[in-house]
């Protein structure tokens, strides 16, 4: 993991959660943490790691994750062990 990717951790796990994170850095993290991204029909994208699988929509037309996404991804880190 390199120090954007420790900065987008650290963005995700703030409260209250933020609106204004972009979706690449998320994705970005999950891939420098070692997820593997299974693609889906179209925005759809999955992330899997030792057996663990998140789903989610890519947002659109807008570049910065949801809030719910980013609550998701935060729950997604936590379960497979990765806090700031």
């Amino acid at each position: 993991m390199n120090s954007k990717h420790r900065r987008t951790l650290v963005a995700v796990f703030a409260d209250p959660v933020s609106g204004s994170i972009a979706w690449s850095d998320i994705e970005s993290l999950l891939l420098g943490v070692g997820a593997r991204t299974i693609e889906g029909n179209g925005s759809r994208v999955k992330f899997e790691i030792d057996g663990e699988v998140e789903s989610f929509h890519r947002p659109h037309p807008s570049k910065e994750a949801k809030r719910y996404q980013v609550r998701a991804a935060r729950a997604f880190l936590e379960r497979i062990g990765i806090r700031p």
